[in-house]
């Protein structure tokens, strides 16, 4: 089996993830696969629209294919991961850019590179499956593939929560928080695109659309606000540990596993969103400049070889939670000058 499928379906350029006992994670090929697919059917008048799926239950794609980061990351090689980086990028723009509708099934896993293929289309579907999150900070990176931009215009300091905690989002919470539209039950997707497909009309969404199950972010916004509100990691920390709720002492535990180099400049790169309003492309220059970086200054081989390689689950970060220098957020989100992120052909 091919780990992609694409094609064309009537009036609809179609796009299978297909690599479900990997999670659908997306390798480089893919990404490039997908962006050659898009640049052909933006010219092609016979194509309406794109629907954007993959196969199995567990996950729509729970990131990229990170196996070829770590080993070339290892062997001293740090242009590979840049080009890779770059190039996932120049596709995100290119997505929320399109100029026809683009139409993401998202069940189970959505995370990472997912999120950069399908949470940046027009319309962007969950079903009862769905869990989306950006758990990048755990691998010595940060939220990326434009995922910056989503959390920094998320409800309150929810973007700053969900960055340095990778907490999962059901498919209420992940419509409260900008990263889905709608919610549509999964035991219908399948007459859905086989409709879109034949009829070419993106209308026909509208009667699919159903009310999702509760979730619980809304509930926690004013002890997210309470913790969350600084772009300051070590304050956040500060106050967590001094605070016996469950709420925080969840938020605490979840962040020491997290790279703190890797939350700091979350925090700083969605802090400045919030206030520039830079949108995407701002975003996705911020990401570049601290994930070109990863490998060589930062926590990124480190994180895949505790999680991935030897998953032992103890990484030996470069800094403590509350003890992260200005110099070293300084360092990873310095301006490249003519090496910065370039997005032409979008």
């Amino acid at each position: 089996m091919n780990e992609i499928d694409i094609r064309v379906k009537k009036r609809a350029g179609r796009i299978t993830l297909q690599r479900p006992d990997a999670l659908n994670a997306m390798t480089y090929d893919m990404c490039t696969a997908i962006e050659q697919a898009l640049l052909l059917w933006r010219e092609n008048d016979t194509i309406d629209l794109i629907v954007i799926d993959a196969l199995g239950d567990r996950a729509f794609c729970a990131g990229g294919d990170i196996a070829e980061l770590y080993d070339t990351g290892k062997a001293g090689n740090f242009k590979f991961g840049q080009r890779f980086w770059a190039d996932e990028y120049r596709l995100n723009a290119l997505i929320s850019n399109y100029p026809k509708p683009y139409v993401a099934l998202m069940q189970g896993f959505t995370m990472g590179g997912g999120v950069g293929i399908s949470c940046h289309g027009s319309h962007r579907i969950v079903g009862e499956s769905s869990q989306i999150a950006m758990p990048e900070c755990g691998i010595g990176l940060v939220p990326d593939v434009g995922g910056s931009d989503i959390l920094a215009r998320a409800p309150g300091h929810i973007g700053a929560y969900l960055g340095l905690t990778a907490q999962r989002m059901g498919p209420s919470d992940a419509i409260y928080v900008g990263f889905a539209d709608n919610f549509i039950t999964q035991n219908n997707w399948a007459k859905l695109t086989m409709e879109l497909e034949q009829t070419g009309d993106i209308a026909i969404l509208q009667s699919y659309y159903q009310d999702p199950p509760v979730g619980r972010l809304k509930s926690q916004i004013d002890s997210i606000n309470k913790f969350f509100d600084t772009p300051i990691l070590a304050d956040i920390a500060t106050s967590l540990i001094d605070d016996d709720s469950d709420f925080a002492q969840q938020a605490l535990h979840a962040m020491h596993q997290n790279s703190p180099l890797s939350m700091a400049c979350a925090l700083h790169i969605i802090e400045h969103l919030r206030v520039s309003s830079g949108g995407l492309h701002e975003a996705l220059n911020w990401e570049y400049r601290f994930t070109a970086r990863s490998m060589e200054f930062g926590d990124f081989i480190e994180g895949i070889r505790a999680a991935i390689i030897d998953k032992d689950r103890k990484p030996d970060w470069k800094h403590t939670i509350t003890g992260v220098p200005a110099d070293a957020i300084g360092r990873m989100l310095a301006p490249f000058g003519k090496n910065e992120l370039q997005l032409q052909g979008e």
